[in-house]
C-alpha cells in the first residue's frame, strides 16, 4: 500500500506546493518591494500559462512549433486594437483574443499537420514571422513602436483589475484553471490518442484512430490559451508590441519547457519562474545573461532528464 502513495505524492504535492506558493507570495511581498515582487510574479504566471500551452502539444504530441508566440501576439493584439477603437471590455476583447487564437491556431495547423519533423518546426516559424511582419506593418497600431493602452480592460465597466493584488489573483485564477483544463485533457481518452500518435502514429491508424484529427484539436487547444496568456500580458504592460511574437520568443517558450520538465504540465509552471527569476538575476550582472544562462541550460538537459522536475523526482503529470 506505500508503494504507489510516494507517486502519487509527487503528481499531486508539487502542484499543490506551487499554486500554494503563489496564492501566498503577496503576503510576504508585503513585506518588502511589494509592487516590484507582484509584477515578476504576475509576468510569471503569464508565461506559465504561454509554456503550458506549448507544453501540451510538444510534450504530450511532439510537435515542435517555432511560431508558437504568434499566439501570445494574437492575444495582445486584439485586447491593443479594441482598445484603441474604444472597446475595453474585458469580456469582448477576452472572446476576440481566444477567437482569433483559435481561428489562426484552426488555419495554421490544418497546413501544418501535412507536415512532419524539420519540415513542421520551419513551417510554423514561417507563419509565426509572417504574422510577426505583419503587426510591424500596422502603422495605425504603432507598428515596430508598438501601442500604449490607456488603461487596463474593464470588468462589467469598472477599473476591477486596475489594482496589483487584484491582477495578480486574477492571473492566478487563469493559470490555476488552464492548468485544470490542460490536465483534464491529458487524462482523457483524447490525451491518450494524442500521445499514442507521439510514440507511433501509424500504430494509432491501425487501431482505428485518425491521429491528424487529435493533434490538430490540440493544437487548436494551445493556440487557445497561448492567446489568453497574450491578453493578460497587455494588461499586465499595458503596452502591446509585434516584439511578443518573435521566434526568439518562441524559442524561449520551447527552452521554458524543456528546462521545467517536458510532458509535465507544473513542470512548465517550475520552468516559467526558473526562467524569468534567472533573467532576472542575471541581468543584473550582465547585458549578456544569455552567456550565463546558455551554459546552464545545456548542463540540465546533458545532466538532468526530465529537467528541473526531474531533478525534484517529481516528474509525473
Amino acid at each position: 500500500m506505500d508503494v504507489p502513495r510516494a507517486p502519487a505524492l509527487r503528481r499531486y504535492g508539487v502542484p499543490v506546493l506551487v499554486f500554494a506558493a503563489f496564492a501566498l507570495a503577496p503576503i510576504a511581498a508585503a513585506q518588502g518591494a511589494e509592487g516590484y515582487i507582484l509584477s515578476l510574479l504576475t509576468r510569471v504566471m503569464i508565461f506559465a500559462i504561454a509554456a503550458m500551452s506549448l507544453d501540451l502539444i510538444l510534450g504530450y504530441g511532439a510537435l515542435v512549433s517555432f511560431g508558437h508566440a504568434a499566439f501570445l501576439g494574437i492575444g495582445a493584439y486584439a485586447v491593443g486594437i479594441l482598445a484603441s477603437h474604444g472597446i475595453e471590455s474585458a469580456l469582448v476583447q477576452l472572446l476576440a483574443a481566444l477567437g482569433a487564437s483559435a481561428l489562426f491556431a484552426l488555419v495554421t495547423g490544418a497546413i501544418s499537420m501535412r507536415t512532419k519533423g524539420v519540415y513542421f518546426i520551419m513551417i510554423t516559424l514561417a507563419f509565426g514571422q509572417m504574422l510577426y511582419f505583419l503587426a510591424t506593418s500596422l502603422s495605425a497600431y504603432g507598428g515596430d513602436d508598438g501601442l500604449t493602452l490607456p488603461s487596463r480592460s474593464l470588468l462589467f465597466g469598472a477599473n476591477l483589475l486596475k489594482g496589483d493584488h487584484a491582477f495578480y489573483y486574477a492571473v492566478l485564477g487563469c493559470l490555476l484553471g488552464c492548468y485544470l483544463l490542460c490536465r483534464s485533457v491529458v487524462a482523457s481518452r483524447f490525451g491518450r490518442v494524442l500521445r499514442g500518435a507521439k510514440e507511433n502514429a501509424v500504430r494509432m491508424q491501425a487501431i482505428g484512430f485518425a491521429p491528424y484529427r487529435f493533434q490538430l484539436g490540440a493544437y487548436v487547444l494551445a493556440g487557445t490559451l497561448c492567446g489568453l496568456a497574450g491578453f493578460l500580458l497587455a494588461n499586465q504592460t499595458e503596452f502591446v508590441s509585434p516584439a511578443y511574437m518573435t521566434w526568439q520568443r518562441s524559442g524561449e517558450l520551447i527552452v521554458v519547457v524543456v528546462l521545467g520538465g517536458l510532458a509535465s504540465l507544473h513542470g512548465a509552471i517550475i520552468g516559467a519562474a526558473a526562467f524569468l527569476l534567472l533573467e532576472e538575476v542575471l541581468s543584473g550582472y550582465t547585458e549578456h545573461w544569455k552567456m550565463i544562462f546558455g551554459p546552464l541550460l545545456v548542463l540540465v538537459v546533458l545532466y538532468a532528464r526530465g529537467g528541473i522536475l526531474g531533478m525534484m523526482g517529481g516528474r509525473h503529470g
